[in-house]
């Protein structure tokens, strides 16, 4: 039995070990008991209360969610840093031919230049606390999962609303460790975010999906925002009488040199982990979630990539999506040749060997988890059909955008047949004041290209039994099975493929025309067939989530010795380690830093990809580093820490060991693609911008040194 569980202890934690315990994404309130001996041994010259304090002013404070990334507060105005791609959407919404602030950059030089973000909103943690005794204190042995839920549910209400008594704050009860745990959290959350710089995506994506994800990098990926408050200080909706946020705090910015073994931490807010995935669901990843995302993306990017290149108008209206799309499509790639190259199924499945060992050694092991590996195994075996066909579903829908506009007619038609007048007249109106900024972002001839490959693709990969019955009702009797044919009609009928269309109907909305658009009726097809193969994944839900709260909670007990995190769910974590080199391959060693040499030997003129503003060359060549130098002669760019990080992670703040602003986490490594399920010490890296690459790029590139003159500085 001893030797059972040793060596559980040494394939479920051997990873730690060996780069001394760098793993974890943990929680604030528990590190001053789980953490911070082992972040002093590494260099920390805080304390856990100078991190996270319900009593004073700490680094939490001034580490905010901005829907999807990370940002951090750096001056006493509520100036805001984050990744330039997590800044993308928005410096993309506010570029048009005539100022192209992707190509150009922006740099506000007042407080009157900022531009406001309708819809961004920045989120402060005010405090996590444990409710777990309260929230599962009506669950009962024997209860279905269903019923589990309703108590559950029943207990979160109370906690959340008692949370929110007397303050503006938002409340969320979140479960952790597969549904065994929940946390209460309570944010404050600011609606007045403004743009207020961003270098060229010459800069700021330096190398787009080339260089993503991979390491050498050369890539200044960062924004600038600024939070707004009302004149009280309180969360206020945008508004000219708005003053700069005063936070409670602000991080220290250092511009001191760096150097291999240097303690670095992180807070932020990391998306999903799946670390507790057994072999079936990772299979599933493999075989069905990357291949079908690969494939799909891989045949929509490339469309619009050739619109995008060949016309500057289309490659500002589809940048932010494109981003979107390729970002988790190289991922996919990434993931899945390093989940088979580093044999995670077999690990998983060696581990579950044991486990089932440990769990028939006792009546009551067996009697509480014995199922639970059985219950994952067949909930994922059982649903793979219908993962696939939702999967490629959900995927080629994303490449039909006029599918979305159709949705703009769906409650129309509801109004249209009451007949009731004013409420036409209502819903008339709210349709034309939204349409400028439904189209503006839309390309008719992309999307018509893009959506004969998409309903292709389907048609060909998806099994017939689950096609949307417009392949055979219009497709295939009006069009003799000719998608192309069926598409070029369905685009010059429709009313949703253009905003002039739109305005002209509207003008006299009729139901008939509605009822019988084709892109509507495409819609509602490819709606009743995901809303079908949902409803039949859904069977295998309820069994799925109690073997998955089973197996984690075995895991916990089966290994007491070892402290376990749970996986991210984008709540905000911690996660510390050092900057250090690493070696990918055979004879081969990749330094931590790369630097501003580096990005000019990589410059090809007119590239997409690797373009650089000749003002770039000029500084570089001329050696113009200012302060921001590094004493070794070089100017820094990017480097490596072995922080454990995920998606929602980018523009995390990277702090040195005494809480100083060192650099901006933006990505992973290549050869850690597998990091979301399996750990790898060895290889995982997390990619940071510099600090000095961002001050030298707002101060002496652009001539923002205004923005910099904000910030506490460290020399």
């Amino acid at each position: 039995m001893k030797k059972l569980i040793s060596i559980l202890i040494i394939i479920l934690v051997s990873a730690g070990s060996r780069l001394k315990a760098d793993e974890g994404m943990w929680l604030l309130p528990l590190i001053d008991k789980l953490n911070i001996g082992k972040m002093t041994e590494l260099g920390l010259k805080l304390t856990a209360e100078d991190i996270y304090s319900l009593n004073k002013a700490c680094l939490k404070d001034a580490v905010v969610s901005i829907g999807g990334c990370t940002a951090e507060i750096v001056s006493s105005q509520g100036l805001l840093l984050t990744n330039h791609h997590c800044g993308y959407g928005r410096i993309q919404a506010h570029s048009t031919v005539e100022h192209d602030y992707l190509r150009d950059g922006f740099w506000a030089k007042t407080l009157a230049d900022e531009l406001p973000n309708p819809g961004m909103a920045a989120t402060f943690l005010i405090r996590i606390e444990d409710v777990t005794d309260q929230v599962l204190a009506n669950v009962k042995p024997g209860m279905t999962e269903s019923e589990r839920n309703t108590a559950i549910n029943a207990a979160r209400g109370p906690i959340e609303s008692k949370a929110r008594e007397g303050n503006n704050y938002r409340t969320q009860v979140t479960s952790f460790y597969g549904g065994n745990y929940f946390y209460l959290l309570v944010f404050e959350r600011f609606e007045d975010v403004r743009l207020v710089g961003a270098p060229p995506s010459s800069i700021g994506k330096f190398g787009f999906d080339t260089d993503n994800w991979e390491w050498p990098r050369h890539t200044g990926d960062f924004s600038v925002f600024r939070v707004y408050s009302g004149p009280d200080g309180k969360p206020a909706s945008y508004s000219k009488d708005n003053i700069p946020l005063k936070p409670k705090y602000w991080l220290t910015v250092s511009i001191k040199d760096l150097n291999t073994g240097d303690y670095a931490m992180i807070l932020g807010y990391p998306g999903r982990t799946q670390r507790y995935y057994t072999s079936w669901e990772v299979n599933e990843i493999m075989s069905i979630t990357n291949p079908i995302r690969i494939k799909v993306r891989g045949a929509k990017q490339d469309i619009w990539m050739a619109d995008m290149k060949a016309d500057q108008k289309i490659n500002i209206q589809y940048a932010s999506k494109y981003s979107g799309s390729s970002n988790y499509w190289k991922y996919s790639i990434g993931q899945n040749n390093q989940l088979k190259n580093l044999g995670v199924i077999a690990k998983k499945q060696q581990i579950e060997t044991q486990f089932n060992r440990w769990v028939n050694e006792e009546a009551g092991r067996k009697a509480k988890y014995g199922e639970a590996l059985n219950m994952i195994k067949r909930s994922i075996e059982g649903r793979a059909e219908f993962q696939n066909a939702l999967q490629y579903l959900n995927e080629c829908i994303q490449g039909f955008e006029a599918l979305n506009f159709s949705q703009l007619g769906s409650g129309l038609i509801n109004v249209l047949k009451a007949g009731d007048a004013a409420k036409t007249a209502e819903a008339v109106k709210r349709i034309k004041d939204n349409l400028p900024s439904v189209y503006k972002d839309y390309s008719a001839a992309t999307d018509l290209k893009s959506t004969k490959a998409m309903l292709k693709l389907y048609r060909a990969d998806v099994p017939a039994k689950y096609h949307p019955d417009f392949y055979v009702n219009l497709v295939d009797k009006k069009f003799k099975g000719d998608v192309d044919k069926f598409v070029d009609y369905m685009f010059a009928r429709s009313i949703f493929t253009s905003e002039a269309k739109m305005n002209t109907f509207l003008q006299k909305p009729v139901l008939k025309v509605l009822e019988s658009d084709p892109v509507l009726l495409v819609y509602n097809s490819i709606n009743k067939v995901g809303q079908s193969l949902s409803s039949e994944r859904s069977k295998f839900d309820s069994d799925l989530t109690t073997g998955q709260r089973l197996w984690v909670a075995a895991l916990r007990e089966m290994t007491p010795e070892k402290t376990q995190y749970p996986d991210a769910n984008s709540t905000m974590r911690l996660t510390y380690g050092t900057i250090q080199d690493y070696d990918p391959r055979d004879a081969v060693t990749y330094k931590y830093v790369t630097t501003l040499q580096g990005v000019v030997d990589k410059y090809k003129p007119g590239d997409y990809e690797f373009d650089l503003p000749q003002r770039l060359i000029d500084l570089n060549a001329r050696k113009e580093f200012g302060r921001y130098a590094s004493p070794k002669g070089y100017m820094p760019v990017n480097f490596l820490t072995t922080n454990d990080i995920t998606g929602g992670n980018s523009g995390s703040p990277v702090l040195n060991a005494h809480g100083h602003l060192i650099g901006l986490a933006f990505d992973g490594n290549w050869e850690a693609m597998s990091g979301d399920v399996y750990y790898e010490p060895e290889l995982q890296r997390t990619i940071v911008v510099d600090i000095r690459y961002v001050l030298w790029t707002m101060d002496i590139y652009a001539g923002a040194k205004h923005l910099v003159d904000e910030m506490t500085i460290v020399e």
